[in-house]
């Protein structure tokens, strides 16, 4: 079974269902119950109610240009359909959300193996704070229980508890490690990580780097500079760049994407801790905006609470 099947085996199972739509239970219940004020005393989807539902829309952290392109979708349908009631809205917007996440990065992540790439390496970054630690202590659970030997790559060495969360995961879940002291150089750690890797017949190595948004060309350069390393022992690495953002920070996620997509080649994004927030709109608006798959999303602190993200699933739990 490949990597993918075993995560699409384990999302269709009733817990997984259940996790999704208790982890999104902040976001619809603002959003729903938002979308219930903006259509009261009316019987048709008329400019007030659109304008109205532009609101709802900014305000869940959608995102104005995507909010745009949403309502102008919907006034395309209610001019041709002539006429629309406000019973209709759910179902409209639920529709025409799914269509605009369906344009972007093709097919959801369930059947996509590794190919020829042994050791495959992703490389996560991320600001301090959003759950990029956790995230990769969980996919490295999720990877292992899937049969893959997995090891990590504390290549954030710029906080001693940075190395240290990451030694605990790896006690944790039980797979390797490769570390240095405090304060080595990113990139060494990340050239053993991939070296160790290949010697010792590793499936995934995840290499962790400093949480810091600090001058763009600073973070370009040293990214670039890690990348760089890590190529010298395998053409082509990192395969995946995985941008973890904190989608509870709403609109900040949306600048934090913007700022590491322009200082390295990020090709896949993981939204966390959407339990905690009823902003989980910035999903929406952040697979739009940015064009790159969103391919994991956290919703809760179990360990097996990182799934993969499904565009269906998730709009269909939004307006469950």
């Amino acid at each position: 079974m490949g990597l993918f099947d075993f995560f699409k085996k384990k999302q269709e199972t009733p817990e997984a269902h259940e996790a999704l739509d208790k982890g999104l239970e902040k976001t619809k219940d603002g959003f729903l119950s938002k979308i219930t004020k903006a259509v009261v005393g009316k019987s048709t989807i008329d400019d007030d109610v659109l304008d109205n539902l532009e609101e709802v829309l900014v305000t869940s952290d959608v995102g104005v240009t995507t909010t745009l392109k949403i309502v102008e979708r919907i006034q395309k349908r209610v001019a041709k359909d002539k006429y629309v009631s406000t019973d209709d809205l759910n179902g409209l917007l639920r529709d025409e959300i799914q269509s605009l996440l369906a344009e972007n990065n093709s097919n959801d992540f369930e059947r996509l193996e590794y190919g020829d790439h042994k050791p495959y390496v992703i490389m996560v970054v991320g600001v301090n704070g959003v759950g990029k630690t956790t995230t990769i202590g969980k996919l490295a659970h999720q990877l292992k229980e899937a049969g893959n030997k997995v090891v990590l790559g504390a290549a954030d060495t710029f906080r001693a508890a940075a190395v240290d969360q990451i030694k605990l995961w790896g006690e944790r879940v039980d797979v390797r490690v490769v570390a240095q002291p405090m304060g080595s150089d990113p990139a060494s750690v990340a050239f053993d990580t991939v070296k160790s890797a290949v010697s010792n017949g590793d499936d995934v190595a995840i290499i962790d780097t400093a949480g810091r948004l600090h001058n763009k060309v600073g973070l370009m350069n040293e990214l670039t500079k890690i990348k760089n390393v890590m190529q010298k022992v395998i053409p082509g690495a990192p395969h995946e760049i995985l941008l973890v953002l904190d989608a509870s920070t709403g609109q900040n996620a949306i600048e934090q994407c913007k700022q590491f997509t322009e200082a390295t080649d990020v090709n896949a994004l993981a939204l966390t801790k959407l339990d905690g927030t009823a902003k989980g709109g910035v999903v929406i608006g952040i697979s739009d905006q940015f064009k790159i798959p969103v391919k994991y999303i956290g919703v809760g602190e179990k360990i097996g609470d990182l799934q993969l993200f499904h565009k269906k699933d998730f709009v269909d739990s939004l307006f469950k």
